[in-house]
């Protein structure tokens, strides 16, 4: 065990490292200068030329890279170019609200999928069964800058139940982890349905069955047990989906979180913000797939035995 943990750990930091250089790159290539969003189009050019040189971007590109490595050596991300705070300290703001959006969203995805789909598999073929794929089909085609404004319009404009944005309220968390929960709920439904309709023609299940167990007991102690493996993995991709989607649904009910953040970071040309949103949420991203990885022995005994 420990071995496969240090295979994984060192494949994770060659994946950050990639993410790294590329983010790094890419932001240097998009078109926009700081300076200019920063002083604005009237600035003297000495006054241009003396900010430049103050935030380092005077420098060649390879030795701008050459410092932010350093930095990250010493986990220093630098400091933003609009306000001279440290990246660090910004994430650390931001960070928790992304991650109460993020398990809002995904507490209700598994509430809502893990009954509808073993219900669905329980049912194959009947009305039930049908309106779990439909439910599916409409969750994964609705996308979260379309289905947003829509609960915005109904259930904060028409009906007056939830504030229409912002995080002061309780009630403000409930139309964002709608919004970003329900297409997960509905990715899972079909996977918990497609491994529970498997796992239920396997041997062992008909052998419950014969030894005269209940139908729940045969269903939550050997069916659902054995289906969690492709579940679990499916979660554990789609969890660094929910950050990514994370960045629509902030910025459009104005959530605090870092994906509103990367978006405002973006618009400002703040190059060390946005290098160190884009690495938080890449380094949670394969966090969680590693221990996606390692949590199949604690799910499947054969894989422990390897």
């Amino acid at each position: 065990m420990m071995h496969q943990i240090g295979i994984r750990l060192a494949s994770a930091l060659v994946v950050m490292l990639g993410v790294c250089t590329l983010v790094f790159l890419l932001i240097h290539l998009v078109p926009g200068d700081p300076v200019e969003a920063m002083l604005g189009e009237s600035a003297r050019p000495a006054d241009r030329e003396a900010l430049r040189q103050a935030l380092g971007l005077n420098l060649p590109v390879a030795e701008q890279y050459g410092h932010y490595l350093t930095g990250l050596l010493r986990l220093d991300l630098g400091q933003s170019f609009l306000d001279q705070r440290q990246v660090a300290e910004v994430l650390g703001e931001r960070l928790p609200a992304t991650l109460q959006l993020t398990a809002a969203a995904l507490v209700l995805a598994l509430v809502l999928a893990i009954p509808l789909g073993v219900m669905a598999a329980r049912r194959r073929g009947s009305a039930l069964d049908g309106g779990a794929m439909a439910f599916s089909l409409i969750g994964i085609s609705m996308p979260n800058f379309w289905l947003g404004p829509l609960l915005i319009l109904v259930f904060s404009l028409w009906l007056g139940w939830t504030p229409v944005s912002g995080s002061e309220r309780p009630l403000s968390l409930v139309l964002p982890a709608i919004t970003l929960g329900t297409a997960l709920a509905a990715i899972l439904a079909r996977m918990v349905r497609a491994s529970v309709l498997e796992v239920l023609g396997e041997d062992y299940v008909r052998t419950a069955r014969a030894k005269g167990l209940s139908e729940a007991a045969v269903m939550w102690r050997h069916a659902l047990r054995n289906a969690w493996l492709p579940v679990l993995t499916l979660v554990g991709l789609q969890l660094g989906g929910l950050l990514g989607g994370a960045v629509i649904t902030e910025t459009v009910f104005a959530w605090p979180g870092v994906g509103s953040l990367l978006v405002e970071s973006i618009q400002a040309r703040d190059f060390p913000v946005v290098q160190g949103c884009v690495l938080l949420i890449s380094l949670i991203y394969v966090l969680v797939n590693t221990l996606t990885d390692l949590a199949y022995a604690w799910v499947d005994p054969r894989i422990r035995r390897r």
